[in-house]
């Protein structure tokens, strides 16, 4: 059995997320014998598609001259064509904005089942069982796939990246549609300049009502700098405007899954958990030795926020002076 995985770009470059994307994809590959295709949407560099190869990727599909912007219906169509080119019986996307608008309707137009924010390598390949996180990170579920073909999408920094030194064969594909059918238009780009996107974050240094005061959120940047990090916040506080909402993560915010999580001063809501649970490590300050976050924190602390955060960049500093 094949295995298609849809890589999306960034202005023209690859990201960490589509190297563990294709990693999952040539592990899924190994269980089923098949071989895998990567699918590229918009204008990339042969050099940079060529890198895909390196992470287990047989052939690269490049579906060039593409409007800009995500649109969802020509995105699933040029997906269904590539499925029906390869014989793909798996189809990988990410468990981000992109793969969540895609996926659903990809899934109607194959008629084809989808197990959404997956966080590891099937079970079984006949049928496909997948694990998933349920009810925001509290429990696991397991997912029986019986159509022909199956759609997954995989639970940002789930699986490791694995190099295998390949080459992979890029080849230009068309799709055999009208790529101008699209009906998203873009009329106007504004990127953040200057900060680390928290998408991008390994690291994320994160407050909430518990810093008291917009006023103190200097010991967060601090830290944040002194860890390469990017800062994020509750949703009380970027409500209350201490912080702009760009930085608000949870359920009804950004969904992020670094490796290091700071939680400074945030009890744990359930909401805010929903979007932090996938963190590989946090750690919590709280001065509410019964807050929620507790329970979610590999590591936690009991004490003021505004006490701890000094101690700790000086204790950092002094490290890494060494």
């Amino acid at each position: 059995m094949s295995i298609l995985v849809f890589t999306e770009n960034w202005d023209g470059k690859f990201k960490k997320l589509t190297a563990e994307l294709v990693s999952y994809a040539a592990s899924l590959a190994g269980m089923t014998g098949g071989e895998v295709t990567a699918l590229s949407i918009g204008n990339v560099d042969q050099d940079e598609l060529s890198t895909l190869g390196n992470f287990g990727a047989s052939r690269v599909l490049s579906v060039e001259n593409a409007p800009r912007g995500l649109d969802t219906q020509l995105y699933s169509d040029i997906i269904a064509a590539a499925v029906e080119k390869t014989g793909a019986g798996i189809v990988v996307l990410a468990h981000n904005n992109t793969g969540k608008g895609v996926a659903p309707r990809l899934s109607v137009k194959l008629k084809s089942g989808l197990a959404s924010g997956v966080t590891g390598l099937p079970e079984s390949t006949d049928p496909v069982i997948v694990t998933k996180k349920v009810f925001s990170g509290k429990a696991f579920g397991r997912v029986k796939i019986l159509t022909p073909v199956a759609i997954l999408t995989l639970s940002q920094n789930s699986f490791e990246v694995r190099e295998t030194g390949g080459t992979a064969q890029v080849e230009s594909f068309d799709p055999g549609i009208d790529l101008n059918t699209g009906k998203t238009r873009i009329s106007n780009v504004h990127k953040q300049e200057g900060k680390l996107l928290l998408s991008d974050a390994e690291v994320v240094v994160s407050g909430g009502r518990g810093m008291k005061s917009p006023d103190n959120w200097g010991s967060i940047e601090e830290l944040a700098e002194v860890l390469g990090a990017a800062t994020a916040c509750s949703r009380p506080v970027s409500d209350e405007g201490w912080r702009p909402h760009e930085e608000h993560t949870g359920q009804t915010g950004k969904i992020i899954a670094p490796n290091l999580y700071l939680a400074f001063g945030i009890s744990g809501a359930i909401q805010h958990l929903a979007g932090v649970s996938s963190s590989k490590c946090i750690v919590a300050v709280n001065t509410d030795k019964d807050a929620p976050i507790f329970e979610a924190a590999d590591y936690g602390i009991v004490g003021d926020a505004l006490k701890v955060l000094p101690q700790l960049i000086e204790e950092i500093r002094a490290a890494r002076s060494q």
